[in-house]
């Protein structure tokens, strides 16, 4: 199972949200070049254009399906595949954006200081992490991986995320940097359809490496019973809706 640019759209104005409150962040107004590393379906990259409306920007992602997405979206901005970890381009870049991104990546004391790098003078690394393995739809994923037939395939699947606190990334960014900024926000997403909208929401972005491996059969008994956890977890309101709180790390470091 692939990562899907259908499924991540489904919910693209909740998930552009932070995304503006990063880009708001920036404390730059004229950029010539950015980069938006883990751009997804391109609406990152859209919006960061939208914001440096005069500067050269491209975007990469590791899954072509989600490139190919946003090609067709903003046809006049270059998209390659490419992997963050080993992403070789020197820049050098006023901005770098990785929005929702960074978690997947591995060895973040290494990352981090190799995106800075490519930093021109002056240049930002601006940041958005979801903040929420410690939720219930997370915890769920996990419990309801190591309760089941599909314990043992699923035994590595919450090793691929990848975040530390927000001092930890203080603590080992403040000396790299001029300026540091680092702030946490949870937002409360509306969602309709009761506990599947949940369910929806993670298929797109959480869900993935629990999911991945799994056959039909076994994927659709997974999210069955990944659903009936999150029907006792979240609060379904008369009108048929749940509420779901997300929260989001934020860092801006600027050269």
């Amino acid at each position: 199972m692939s990562w899907s640019s259908g499924q991540y759209s489904k919910f693209e104005h909740e998930r552009n949200r932070p995304i503006r409150d990063l880009l708001f962040n920036i404390p730059l107004t004229t950029i010539n070049t950015a980069a938006d590393i883990g751009c997804g379906p391109g609406n990152s990259t859209e919006l960061l254009q939208t914001q440096f409306p005069h500067a050269k920007i491209m975007g990469m992602d590791s899954s072509e399906n989600m490139i190919e997405a946003a090609r067709k979206r903003m046809p006049g901005v270059r998209f390659e595949v490419d992997d963050i970890s080993t992403w070789h381009n020197p820049g050098p870049y006023d901005v770098i954006l990785a929005n929702a991104a960074l978690q997947w990546v591995p060895d973040h004391k290494t990352l981090f200081p190799a995106l800075i790098s490519k930093l021109a003078k002056g240049g930002c690394l601006a940041v958005q992490m979801p903040d929420n393995f410690e939720e219930p739809a997370h915890r769920l994923m996990r419990e309801t991986a190591t309760n089941g037939p599909w314990a043992v395939k699923l035994s590595e699947a919450s090793k691929r995320i990848k975040r530390e606190t927000a001092e930890w990334y203080y603590r080992n960014l403040r000396d790299k940097v001029t300026t540091l900024d680092i702030w946490r926000t949870v937002y409360h997403h509306p969602l309709q359809g009761g506990p599947a909208a949940i369910v929806e929401w993670f298929k797109g972005t959480g869900l993935h490496p629990f999911v991945e491996p799994l056959d039909d059969a076994e994927r659709k008994a997974f999210l069955r019973q990944y659903e009936e956890g999150i029907a006792k977890a979240y609060q379904q309101y008369p009108d048929g809706s749940v509420l779901l709180p997300f929260p989001r790390l934020f860092i801006v470091a600027t050269v």
